[in-house]
C-alpha cells in the first residue's frame, strides 16, 4: 500500500504557458510539479512529461525546464486528451525485446522474451485536472498500471470540475496521494541517504 520507489514512473500532464494562467491555483500546483521533478532526478525515476497542441498552447512552463532537464524527461506531445492515446503507454512499458540466443535451446514453454520496463507504477499530476488528467489517467488503469495521482500537484480552472475528477479517478481505483506523500514514501527512512535532500526539496 505504499509506494516503491523502484517500481516507480513519473508521468507530468501538460503544465503549459498559455494553459497555466487560467488554472485554480496554478503556482502551487507548478511549484510540487518541479518538487516531484527533483525529487525524480534525486531517486533516478523515470520521468515523462506531456504537452498538449504544443504550438496553441505553448511548451511546458519555464519553471520546469531545468528540473525537467535534470529528470532526464521525455517530452511527449500530443492532441489527444489522453497521453495514452498518442503512446505513453509503449514509453512506460516498452515491447518485450526477442529471446536472445538458441531458440531451441529451451522448451517452448520456458522462454521467457525479456521484459521492458518492469515499473508499473505511475506517479502522475497535470492539467487540467478532468481532462487530460483525469483521461490519461483512466487509460493508464484499463491498460493495468498502478496509478497514483498527487492531488496537490493537480489543477483546473473550477474547483468543482477538479474535485470531480478526483472523486472519479478514487472510482477507478486510482491512489490520491499528495506531494510529500510520494517523498516521504519513495525514500522510506531517515537513514536514507537521500533523505536530507529530499526535506530541503518540500520545506
Amino acid at each position: 500500500m505504499l509506494l516503491e520507489v523502484e517500481e516507480s514512473q513519473l508521468v507530468l500532464v501538460d503544465y503549459q504557458g498559455r494553459l497555466m494562467p487560467a488554472m485554480l491555483d496554478g503556482p502551487a500546483a507548478v511549484a510540487n510539479a518541479v518538487r516531484l521533478l527533483r525529487l525524480a532526478a534525486l531517486l533516478q525515476v523515470p520521468t515523462f512529461v506531456t504537452e498538449q497542441n504544443p504550438s496553441r498552447l505553448g511548451a511546458s512552463v519555464a519553471e520546469l525546464q531545468e528540473p525537467m532537464t535534470a529528470a532526464n524527461a521525455r517530452v511527449l506531445s500530443k492532441m489527444q486528451f489522453s497521453a495514452v492515446e498518442e503512446g505513453l503507454g509503449e514509453w512506460l512499458r516498452p515491447p518485450p525485446k526477442p529471446v536472445q540466443g538458441n531458440a531451441r535451446s529451451l522448451p517452448k514453454h520456458l522462454q521467457k522474451a525479456s521484459a521492458g520496463s518492469e515499473r508499473g507504477t505511475i506517479v502522475v499530476a497535470g492539467c487540467e485536472a478532468h481532462v487530460c488528467l483525469l483521461q490519461t489517467a483512466l487509460n493508464l488503469l484499463e491498460d493495468e498500471f498502478d496509478v497514483w495521482v498527487v492531488t496537490d500537484a493537480c489543477s483546473s480552472r473550477t474547483e468543482r470540475n477538479r474535485d470531480a475528477a478526483f472523486d472519479r479517478l478514487a472510482g477507478a481505483g486510482a491512489e490520491l496521494v499528495t506531494t510529500e506523500m510520494v517523498a516521504f514514501e519513495w525514500i522510506r527512512s531517515a537513514e536514507h541517504p537521500d533523505f536530507k535532500a529530499m526535506q530541503a526539496l518540500i520545506k
